[in-house]
C-alpha cells in the first residue's frame, strides 16, 4: 500500500513512506528504535505540525497518532511515555501494543483487558474474516518471536492493525 492511499495526511504519510512509498513491516519484538531521517523528524514535530496544522476535534487521539507513529519506528520508550497518559480504550489499546512489541506479554494482556472490545477490532475482522481476540494475537505475537510458527504472517497482521487503528486515530482526530 502507498503513502497516498492510507489516508494519514501528508505529514504523516512522508514519515512512514516517505517518497510516496509503500509502509514497511514493523518488526514484532524491535530490539531498538530504527534511527533513520523519518523518526528525527517525527520527534521534532509537534501533534500540530503532524496534522498538517488541522483544527482537532479530539487532542487525545492526536496523541493516540503521536504515539503509534513511535511504535511503528520501534520507539518503545517515547510511545510508552505517550500512551501511559492517556485515558480510555484507545490510549490502552497503543499501551497495550507497546508491551506485546517489548515482549512483557502478560503486561500487554492487561492492557488489551483495559481497552475492552474496541471498534478497530470490527474492522481487524472485516478485514480478516476471523473474530479478532486480541489475547490470542499476544499468544500468537509470542510463539512467533520464540521461533514457533512463521514470522511474517504475525507481521503482516500486526501492520494491518497498527494501519487501521492509526486510521482510526486519524480520522477521530480531526472529527471524521
Amino acid at each position: 500500500m502507498r503513502s497516498g492511499e492510507f489516508g494519514f495526511g501528508k505529514t504523516i504519510g512522508a514519515l512512514v513512506a516517505p517518497g510516496g512509498g509503500s509502509l514497511r513491516t514493523m518488526t514484532l519484538v524491535p530490539s531498538s528504535p530504527r534511527e533513520c531521517a523519518e523518526l528525527d523528524a517525527l520527534r521534532a514535530a509537534s501533534v500540530d505540525e503532524l496534522f498538517d496544522g488541522a483544527d482537532f476535534r479530539s487532542r487525545e487521539d492526536a496523541e493516540c497518532v503521536r504515539s503509534g507513529l513511535f511504535l511503528y519506528f520501534g520507539a518503545l520508550d517515547e510511545s510508552h511515555r505517550i500512551s501511559q497518559r492517556i485515558p480510555g480504550s484507545t490510549g490502552s489499546y497503543w499501551h497495550g501494543i507497546m508491551h506485546r512489541q517489548e515482549a512483557d506479554w502478560s503486561n500487554a494482556k492487561y492492557w488489551f483487558r483495559r481497552t475492552g472490545r474496541h471498534p478497530v477490532y470490527g474492522d481487524l475482522e472485516r478485514e480478516t474474516g476471523h473474530r479478532w481476540d486480541p489475547f490470542e494475537f499476544v499468544d500468537r505475537c509470542e510463539a512467533a518471536s520464540k521461533g514457533r510458527g512463521g514470522t511474517r504472517p504475525i507481521a503482516d497482521l500486526q501492520m494491518l492493525e497498527w494501519r487501521l487503528l492509526m486510521l482510526h486515530c486519524c480520522r477521530s482526530a480531526l472529527g471524521r
